[in-house]
């Protein structure tokens, strides 16, 4: 099979590399050959292959053009999810070789999609339906990649039916127990050790909600989570940090809202107002697509089936 492409002449240095060593790199990838004449690319050899090498050289060309070059990791790493995808999965989650993951629900595939092909994505659902965890996965891969410069990770600050204001400490080890389900599904995805360099390095941040006012996030990965418990202004100022080249994926459980009596939430707020404009993904999540302990999803089931305030035994003045 032979499949030419056309590639504008002043993206060829980008695109093919220092000696065209990234179309080298492709050819020892995918065993295909390749040759490139003026703006034309020739790509011959089996027709998996070649197609795999043009879906490949798409994805480089727009890689290219956003970050000025190409390194073999990030080749590597594309290959490698456009081989998995064709296979049957959604692209490789791998951060190392020894912890893959993959979506295990139609639900969790849409998702995965929606976080693929769109710079702003909401996604909400009860609890054990890898909301956060698919969303981890994604933005460590894009940023082994390359494709991010930073990853920022935002939770607001709010109490479960807790005070936790008098703990002591500083600021930062007070915010520290809010921020630390963000932490833990990061730890799934890289060593200890290269999440504390990263953040050394300002490649990967926690931060709660309130520090990302007056803020501009260009080229990076914004995960903020537990949305169900933002204002609607508190959303409106975090949508808003959105910079060029960014993409951010903001993630909630409607059911489990922790707002004062009366304060609507920002997710839901936003679900409204923002549906039908071009760009923005909506994925709704629900019991089928919980992946965590089986009893999980029979608990998340008995309190839908059962409101709240509601206990069998539940009568005025009973304690």
């Amino acid at each position: 099979m032979v499949v030419t492409l056309q590639i504008e002449s002043h993206r060829r240095l980008a695109l093919f590399g220092m000696a065209d060593k990234n179309l080298k790199a492709l050819r020892q990838l995918l065993n295909v050959q390749i040759s490139a004449r003026d703006e034309d690319v020739r790509i011959s050899g089996d027709p998996e292959a070649v197609e795999q090498c043009a879906a490949a050289l798409a994805e480089l060309k727009k890689l290219a053009h956003k970050r000025g070059h190409i390194s073999t990791e990030q080749i590597a790493a594309i290959v490698a999810g456009i081989t998995q995808r064709r296979a049957g999965g959604h692209g490789s989650l791998l951060y190392t070789a020894e912890t893959g993951v993959e979506p295990r629900t139609a639900g969790q595939k849409r998702y995965v999609n929606a976080i693929e092909q769109h710079d702003l994505i909401f996604c909400a659902g009860p609890a054990g339906t890898g909301k956060t965890f698919l969303a981890v996965a994604l933005a460590v891969q894009m940023l082994r990649a390359n494709q991010a410069r930073r990853l920022v990770l935002v939770r607001p600050a709010v109490e479960a039916g807790e005070k936790l204001g008098f703990l002591p400490g500083d600021i930062q080890a007070k915010v520290n127990p809010y921020l630390r389900p963000l932490l833990d599904a990061l730890h799934d995805r890289m060593p200890f050790e290269q999440i504390r360099r990263f953040m050394a390095n300002d490649m990967i941040e926690l931060a709660p909600l309130a520090y990302m006012r007056g803020r501009t996030l260009n080229e990076s990965i914004v995960i903020l989570d537990e949305a169900q418990n933002t204002t609607p202004s508190q959303m409106l100022m975090f949508l808003t940090r959105l910079g060029e080249g960014s993409k951010m994926i903001i993630t909630g459980d409607p059911s489990q809202i922790d707002l004062e009596p009366g304060q609507s939430s920002g997710l839901i707020d936003a679900r409204c107002k923002l549906a039908g404009i071009h760009g923005i993904a909506f994925i709704e999540l629900d019991k089928s697509d919980i992946v965590r302990h089986r009893l999980v999803q029979n608990i998340v089931q008995a309190y839908e089936a059962r409101p709240r305030h509601s206990a069998p035994n539940e009568s005025p003045g009973h304690p």
